[in-house]
């Protein structure tokens, strides 16, 4: 049984604080297409919501009576259609959420550590347009009214000392192969995925061609994985340069049609690896 009674799918965004991002992804979503999806947020360890991101939204004319913090325990033993992670923290801790139908991780950045004019404008950026695809595959965009947000500014992390240094030529050169560029614009959306996973999105049945492919990006850096048990997960390294994570997020959301099929064939996937619950 769902969140919700009604017929509407539900949604729940998780972050750390439930400050900022999550409460951002909860009213856009719910401005975008609250015909369709019952929307909620909440935070490993909340705290009170940052006012920047009450500016931001306001800024916006994006409704904030409903907002409030509130920590993941009040969902315990709760079923969500959909669960999305936004921060690395909420992924590791709830990497998999005992409540969720389907899982998604999406890597976006805390505006509360962006330099820029306007981060948080920024950041509500990047969720719209993240929030548009994902209507586009689990919704019906078409009888909605889908909201465009023109950021202010350009976001880049403040913590550069921890990105990665990545040669554009090698990174570029890893876009050529369609087996690689799929399999960036897959973990993309889902968060992470094994190579099961993608030979079946893929339609390809030798597992040596796809892992020789994930070979290629771990060596240059673009993606790293994780082992739990016989099972290698595969995700899109945090620590690239924001410039590079942009170009991935790009292509995804601007050319869904090419992997709108694999999209499917894994929400009908039989017997698909079962993650382990990090969450108590």
């Amino acid at each position: 049984m769902s969140q919700s009674n009604s017929s509407k799918q539900s949604v729940l965004f998780l972050c750390t604080e439930n400050s900022a991002r999550s409460q951002m992804a909860e009213v856009l979503l719910r401005n975008k297409a609250g015909e369709i999806f019952d929307v909620y947020s909440a935070g490993i360890a909340p705290k009170d919501i940052d006012p920047r991101t009450i500016n931001c939204l306001q800024k916006f004319n994006l409704p904030i009576t409903e907002l409030s913090a509130k920590h993941i325990a009040e969902f315990t033993d709760k079923t969500f259609d959909y669960v999305i992670t936004l921060c690395e923290r909420a992924n590791n801790e709830c990497r998999v959420y005992k409540g969720a139908l389907l899982q998604l991780a999406w890597d976006i950045a805390d505006p509360k550590v962006m330099v820029g004019l306007e981060p948080f404008v920024a950041t509500l950026y990047e969720l719209d347009k993240r929030l548009d695809m994902f209507i586009d595959v689990h919704g019906n965009i078409n009888n909605l009214q889908s909201h465009q947000y023109v950021p202010l500014c350009s976001s880049t992390i403040s913590d550069q000392d921890n990105e990665l240094s990545i040669d554009p030529s090698i990174f570029y050169k890893c876009l050529t192969d369609q087996i690689r560029l799929k399999t960036l614009m897959l973990t993309n959306y889902y968060g992470e995925l094994c190579v099961c996973e993608l030979m079946v999105a893929l339609q390809e049945q030798s597992q040596p061609k796809v892992s020789r492919n994930l070979a290629v990006l771990k060596k240059a850096g673009i993606i790293t994985d994780r082992k739990h048990g016989q099972w290698v997960f595969y995700q899109i390294n945090p620590r690239l340069p924001q410039w590079s994570k942009t170009i991935i997020s790009t292509t995804t959301e601007s050319n869904l049609h090419l992997i709108i099929n694999s999209l499917k064939r894994l929400a009908t996937m039989h017997k698909r690896p079962n993650k382990v619950s990090f969450c108590s």
